[in-house]
């Protein structure tokens, strides 16, 4: 369930901050938001995969400490991602 080449490069041209920019905690928000809504509607048709419901979880756990580490980091950058991706905080 990873992304395919194409979609990855394309969420790192919007996201990124400079030309060479492929590993910012912007980019990586984004990949892993990306990430987390195909599992979440893979759990829509296979309800009872606990295995990958595991892989969910801590992909969650691994965008918030992304977010926790860049709103320590840069407040502005934070709200900015967070606005974009449209998440709840």
């Amino acid at each position: 369930m990873s992304l395919n080449k194409d979609s990855k490069s394309s969420i790192i041209e919007r996201y990124k901050i400079h030309p060479t920019d492929t590993g910012s905690p912007e980019v990586q928000i984004a990949i892993l938001s990306e990430r987390i809504g195909q599992l979440t509607e893979h759990f829509k048709i296979h309800s009872k995969d606990h295995h990958s419901r595991r892989g969910l979880m801590q992909l969650v756990n691994r965008r918030r400490r992304l977010l926790d580490y860049l709103k320590r980091k840069d407040l502005d950058r934070y709200r900015t991602i967070v606005s974009q991706l449209e998440l709840r905080k």
